[in-house]
């Protein structure tokens, strides 16, 4: 496989995406050969702060796992679960902050997860405020069928 510099090839088409945050450019080599690039507008740092106070830079791809592994499979597709990632990206980077709280990023992703998939929360809330016994199962559906009757 020959490694080709991006400035020995040209564009051939840009494409912005949906949401404005990542392009996707079509170019071709000097050789006739094409291939595709995908470019994603960097933001400004934001810093986690983790329960035990330590810092550590938001990582977009370190959020993406956790969605991932944790309730991907309750989506119908990657598409959907990408989405819920760019939602949950643009609420933290929409507060206007240079640092944020671990567990104010965990109430975004559980806000976001409450209006997409209802087993989706259950699950993620179940990690996320450390369910010990069933009656704290019952507690967050209780809750959460209150507010779907309002």
């Amino acid at each position: 496989m020959k490694v080709v510099a991006i400035g020995d090839s040209r564009v051939l088409e840009s494409r912005e995406s949906a949401d404005g945050m990542s392009i996707r450019r079509r170019r071709e080599t000097a050789d006739g050969k094409r291939f595709t690039t995908y470019e994603r507008i960097e933001r400004r740092n934001i810093a986690v702060v983790k329960r035990d106070s330590a810092r550590e830079l938001f990582d977009r791809n370190k959020l993406a796992n956790s969605i991932h592994r944790s309730v991907a499979k309750f989506f119908k597709s990657d598409m959907e679960v990408d989405s819920l990632i760019n939602d949950i990206e643009d609420a933290i980077y929409e507060l206007g902050e240079n640092e944020i709280p671990s567990r104010q990023i965990g109430e975004i992703v559980l806000d976001k997860l409450a209006k997409s998939n209802d087993v989706a929360y259950v699950r993620f809330a179940s990690v996320f405020y450390d369910f010990r016994t069933l009656d704290d199962f019952v507690q967050i559906l209780d809750r959460k069928r209150q507010e779907k009757a309002e």
